[in-house]
């Protein structure tokens, strides 16, 4: 009976080493030979890349759910787009279906974003590094990692450096885990845009021109920003230059923010070291405070329900640049405080003079961190504005936010 399994048991082996697909290549067909593999892939497919450096000059897309792109290494396996030529879509790999996951490999060099995903329900970045090698530069591409309008993200243990935007972009999502990255030399190190649901957290941001933003911006389809927890991050020393291009939004980011929150709701900011970034460590403005006109009848411009707590802040406020900063300096001089509040709230929501702890601001347990209320709005207008430091009236009581989960993610 055993001699006659044996045959039998090789021959299995034999045709299921046949049916195990063959990792991709470098060469000169390496263009050719994944698109191939991208549009043929089925549900289910991993399409494995080996060791070595792949030459691309088009723009890569995966128009397949349930596909696993796969490399052995972010320093092993490295998708370069140097070469890319104009008008063959800018984006490295763009990617329309979901359940979609990238992972072990690096993307270099694109001439726009280097990972696009729309429009899809599960998506995981992981192990993943993106990069612009020639430095920080106005022509490189916008975002570095950029799901938008999807949900059931996850982006883990990736790497992402010299966007001329964000490095880490999460835009009019839901459902996100941002967590154990490292983001560096971007105009933005990690953004989180309109989007509902979010854990960033065990993240580093460091050497970009702003470090954690969770933004809400006008004229977007989804028109809410809420419910994100930032905890247990490193935001250090974001004082990098801006080198975003000119008139974009993110150009007049001024350097030396750490945790910015503008526009946003339900924001909780806990556990987190915050230190050395020179405008300040953390910011919480309205909308209206970048002085840019808004014409969305439908947006709410102001921060509410924002929560900070139990984080450590050193350094910071030491070089406070643009707007913000000139706000800053007419009140301290050089040095300003940690937490950094533009005083802006929505009227038609005060009750008997005061705005209701559902609408508020809670600043507790922070150590020493200093703190103003600038009252921007004041000082925009030309008047003198109430300046306050004391943390008495910013003690609204929030429970904690839930935790994000998504299925089939410890």
């Amino acid at each position: 009976m055993f001699r006659r399994l044996v045959p039998l048991i090789f021959a299995t082996v034999l045709v299921s080493c046949e049916q195990a697909p063959q990792a991709i290549q470098p060469g000169p067909n390496v263009q050719r030979e994944t698109q191939r593999a991208l549009i043929t892939a089925k549900p289910g497919d991993t399409v494995r890349f080996a060791a070595g450096v792949f030459e691309f000059s088009k723009t890569l897309s995966l128009d397949v759910e349930n596909v696993t792109v796969s490399g052995v290494g972010p320093d092993k396996t490295i998708m370069k787009f140097r070469d890319q030529v104009t008008g063959t879509g800018g984006e490295g790999l763009l990617v329309t279906k979901g359940g979609f996951t990238l992972q072990d490999l690096a993307i270099e060099d694109s001439q726009g974003d280097a990972v696009k995903v729309t429009g899809v329900d599960g998506v995981t970045f992981r192990n993943v590094r993106v990069e612009w090698t020639r430095g920080p530069n106005p022509e490189n591409g916008a975002y570095g990692l950029y799901p938008v309008e999807s949900r059931n993200v996850l982006i883990e243990g990736c790497t992402a450096i010299g966007a001329s935007d964000a490095g880490i972009y999460v835009g009019q999502s839901e459902n996100i885990i941002v967590r154990n990255n490292v983001a560096k030399m971007n105009v933005t190190g990690i953004e989180v845009e309109n989007s509902i649901g979010a854990d960033v957290y065990g993240n580093l941001s460091t050497d970009n021109t702003g470090g954690v933003l969770v933004f809400k911006l006008p004229n977007l389809p989804k028109k809410e920003s809420r419910q994100c927890r930032v905890f247990d991050n490193r935001i250090i020393a974001n004082n990098r230059e801006n080198f975003a291009k000119p008139g974009t939004l993110v150009s007049g980011l001024p350097p030396g923010g750490g945790l910015i929150l503008m526009a946003t709701d339900e924001v909780e900011v806990f556990g987190n070291e915050i230190a050395d970034n020179d405008t300040a460590n953390l910011t919480i403005i309205g909308f209206r405070s970048t002085r840019r006109k808004v014409k969305d009848k439908d947006f709410d411009p102001y921060c509410e329900a924002i929560h900070i707590h139990d984080n450590t802040f050193s350094g910071g406020g030491t070089n406070p640049v643009g707007d913000l900063g000139k706000a800053i300096k007419a009140i301290f001089g050089k040095n300003g405080p940690d937490i950094v509040y533009d005083g802006s709230f929505d009227p038609k929501k005060v009750v008997d003079g005061w705005l209701p702890d559902e609408y508020g601001i809670s600043i507790r347990n922070n150590g020493d961190a200093s703190f103003v209320n600038l009252d921007l709005a004041a000082m925009m207008a030309g008047e003198k504005p109430n300046v306050v430091m004391d943390l008495a009236d910013y003690q609204a009581h929030f429970d904690p936010l839930p935790e994000i989960r998504i299925e089939g993610v410890r």
